[in-house]
């Protein structure tokens, strides 16, 4: 009876067709030397997404700017990792599987580190950026939401109406000034308040010395042109860059140690076109926050192109703060000078 028993349940008492058979049949599946074989077109898509991350710096910007626009976008490029994965195993491809190590070691390599958490305590200066959107219905609500912040100095860009901002800033902020589109309001008195020449005919940045009580701090605030995505063009963005450059040159004869970079520089940090600025300063959020802290667009973000940047003083925090009637998303961060 009981060899009638082991015979119809198996050895390992899961029935003919339970989970070890299962397994048997999926492990002998795989043996199968087909395996190698199949799934060639999917192992040849996982090889060039890896190498488009990791040579992404080769792409050339001649042609649309089509390496800006793949470095603006790079993250994303992480879900096709997942996509071939599934159609891996479905394909039951080894070959597949094997060469998707590629762009998941390179992905991570690049992205990893902004998964942690870094946020860390102290700091003795808080700083917040926010592109208010020129076409903003409520000024008002807008500025007091990111003094809501707690910051030290506040910068705003694309100001076509300041007096409402300056309005219901004022009981915050007892120093301020307006130069162009842009704005700086400060709890530290300012100096040396001056407009930057980034090669626009129009005045979309700023430089103000924020004596605080650590001592001078230069505070850049600045608004790039803005990027396009045209169909027979590709990613239009030489005003932006040329403006980068000019703003690269202005920070670079900064005399003063620590340095404050606040505002929308339409890029990322993994655009080569804002090396002239990028290569010069830390990005808060690199060094201090939680995550890829995208602000970009205030519906959907997708890319963090609102940058707080800084030289001389160490980032302890940074976040992006509560949605506003703009399109972008305000940013904070705060750092022990």
């Amino acid at each position: 009876m009981a060899q009638a028993y082991m015979q119809e349940t198996g050895r390992d008492g899961s029935g003919p067709e339970g989970t070890g058979s299962g397994a048997r049949r999926l492990m002998d599946r795989w043996r199968d030397r087909d395996v190698w074989r199949r799934g060639l077109v999917l192992a040849a898509l996982a090889v060039l997404l890896g190498l488009l991350m990791l040579l992404h710096t080769q792409l050339p910007n001649r042609v649309g700017n089509l390496g800006s626009l793949t470095e603006t976008f790079l993250p994303w490029l992480g879900l096709g990792i997942p996509v071939l994965l599934v159609l891996a195993l479905v394909r039951r491809s080894a070959t597949a599987l094997i060469a998707l190590l590629l762009p998941v070691v390179t992905w991570v390599n690049l992205f990893g580190g902004l998964l942690s958490d870094k946020t860390g305590k102290g700091g003795n200066f808080t700083v917040a950026t926010h592109n208010v959107n020129a076409e903003n219905p409520d000024p008002a609500a807008t500025a007091r939401a990111v003094a809501a912040s707690g910051a030290d100095v506040v910068a705003l860009e694309e100001l076509t109406n300041a007096s409402r901002y300056e309005k219901a800033l004022a009981g915050s902020y007892k120093y301020h000034s307006v130069q162009g589109t842009v704005g700086i309001w400060s709890k530290y008195p300012l100096e040396l308040v001056q407009p930057v020449d980034i090669r626009l005919g129009w005045v979309r940045a700023l430089r103000a010395t924020v004596r605080t009580p650590q001592g001078p701090v230069a505070v850049y605030v600045a608004h790039m042109p803005s990027v396009r995505v045209k169909f027979n063009a590709g990613f239009t963005a030489g005003q932006r860059d040329r403006s980068a450059e000019a703003l690269g040159r202005a920070i670079a004869q900064e005399p003063e140690r620590r340095v404050v970079l606040l505002g929308d520089l339409n890029g990322t940090m993994n655009d080569r076109s804002l090396a002239p600025i990028t290569s010069q300063l830390r990005s808060a959020q690199g060094a201090a926050g939680d995550g890829f802290g995208f602000s970009w667009p205030a519906s959907f973000p997708m890319a963090r192109i609102d940058q707080i940047m800084v030289r001389g003083m160490d980032p302890v925090s940074a976040w992006t703060l509560p949605a506003t009637k703009s399109d972008h998303l305000p940013i904070a961060a705060r750092v022990k000078i």
